[in-house]
C-alpha cells in the first residue's frame, strides 16, 4: 500500500521530476551505488572464528593437512591424517600432537534486491527501495574487496533480473546500475500493478545460482511473503548460508498522534482515523505480528534475520550489525 504521506517533505510530488538535491533519499544512481565501494571497506569484521563471519566473503575452514595458515597444535585424535604428526613435539612430550592449518576458500554471494512498487515509501530519511538498493552496493562491494564472485538477482513487479556470478569490477558496476535502474523507475502514481509473487520468482531464480556453500544475501521487506517464500528460504538455507535483511520504515510503530491519514494503492482512497486508539493499536499490533513471525525464521528455517530502518545512514547500520550478529554466531547464539 502506497501513502501519500511518502512525499509529505518534498514541495514537488514524487511523480514529478526532481533536482538532485530534492531527490536524496527518493533515488539512487550508478554514481551513488558505485561511491559506496569506500564505506564498504568499513565492514570488515573478523572475529576469533572467520568462518562465522557474517559478510566473511572468502572464510576459514579447518583441514587436516596442509593449508595456508597455522592455526593450532593439539593432541592427535582418531582419524586425524598421520601427516599432520608433529614429530618433534610428539617426541617431546611422548604422546602425538598434530599441527591444524585454516585454508582460505572461495564464498560465492548472491544478492537479491527488491525493487517492486512496495518498496517505495518513506516517512524520515529515505524510500525502502533507497535503502535496499544502498545494502546491496554495500555487500557486494564488500565481497569483491575480499576477492569473492558476486552474483545478483534484482526484481521490480514486471521482472527478474539475472546478473551472474564474476569476480570483476565491470561486473559490479553493471549489476549496481540494474539496481539503479529499477529504483529509478518507481512512481508512487505508476500504472504497473502491485507483484506480489515477484518475491517468490526472485527466490527461486536464486536457488538455482545459490547450489550450495554461496553466502545468499535477500533485502526486501518481505511483502508477499507466504508459506512457500519460507519454504524456499528453508531449502537455500540448507546448502548456504542465509542472511534476510528485513526493510522497514518505522511510521507503523510511530504513527501520528491524533490526524487522520490518507493512503491509497494507486486506484482505491481510504481515510484511517487514528484518532481512535483501537485503530491506531490494530495498525501497531499487525505491524509488531508481522516482524515477530518473520524474526522466527531465524529458529525456524536457519535463516539470519537482521532489520534495517530506512529512517536510518544504512552504511553505519550494517557495521552495527555485523558487528552484533557475528558477536552472537561467536556465542553459539
Amino acid at each position: 500500500m502506497r501513502a501519500s504521506l511518502a512525499a509529505r517533505r518534498r514541495a514537488a510530488p514524487i511523480s514529478a521530476p526532481l533536482a538532485p538535491a530534492a531527490a536524496k533519499g527518493v533515488y539512487v544512481s550508478p554514481s551513488d551505488l558505485a561511491m559506496l565501494e569506500g564505506a564498504a571497506r568499513h565492514l570488515v569484521f573478523r572475529p576469533r572464528h572467520p568462518a562465522r563471519n557474517l559478510l566473511a566473503g572468502r572464510h576459514a575452514s579447518r583441514v587436516r593437512g596442509r593449508g595456508l595458515d597455522f592455526e593450532e597444535l593439539r593432541q592427535y585424535q582418531l582419524g586425524d591424517d598421520v601427516r599432520t604428526i608433529d614429530w618433534q613435539v610428539t617426541a617431546r612430550m611422548s604422546r602425538p600432537f598434530v599441527r591444524v592449518y585454516t585454508e582460505e576458500k572461495d564464498r560465492p554471494v548472491t544478492v537479491v534486491v527488491d525493487q517492486r512498487i512496495n518498496m517505495f515509501f518513506g516517512t524520515k530519511l529515505a524510500m525502502k527501495s533507497v535503502t535496499a538498493a544502498e545494502t546491496a552496493a554495500l555487500c557486494a562491494w564488500r565481497a569483491l574487496t575480499s576477492g569473492d564472485r558476486v552474483a545478483g538477482v534484482v526484481f521490480d513487479d514486471l521482472k527478474v533480473y539475472e546478473h551472474r556470478l564474476d569476480r570483476n569490477r565491470g561486473a559490479l558496476l553493471r549489476l549496481l546500475g540494474q539496481i539503479a535502474t529499477c529504483n529509478n523507475a518507481l512512481r508512487a502514481d505508476s500504472p504497473t500493478e502491485r507483484n506480489p509473487a515477484q518475491l517468490d520468482a526472485a527466490l527461486e531464480l536464486a536457488a538455482r545460482t545459490a547450489n550450495h556453500d554461496h553466502l545468499v544475501i535477500v533485502i526486501t521487506d518481505c511483502d508477499g511473503r507466504s508459506a512457500h517464500t519460507r519454504d524456499l528460504l528453508r531449502r537455500l538455507a540448507m546448502r548456504n548460508d542465509v542472511v534476510l535483511f528485513l526493510i522497514f520504515d518505522p511510521f507503523l510503530y510511530e504513527l501520528p498522534g491524533s490526524n487522520d491519514l490518507v493512503v491509497t494503492d494507486g486506484a482505491l482512497q481510504v481515510e484511517v482515523p487514528l484518532g481512535a486508539n483501537r485503530v491506531k493499536r490494530s495498525i501497531a499490533d499487525a505491524g509488531d505480528k508481522r516482524l515477530k513471525d518473520i524474526m522466527l525464521w531465524q529458529h525456524e528455517i536457519g535463516v539470519t534475520v537482521a532489520p534495517l530502518t530506512a529512517a536510518e545512514d544504512t552504511a553505519a547500520q550494517l557495521r552495527h550489525l555485523i558487528g552484533v550478529l557475528a558477536a552472537r554466531a561467536g556465542r553459539g547464539a
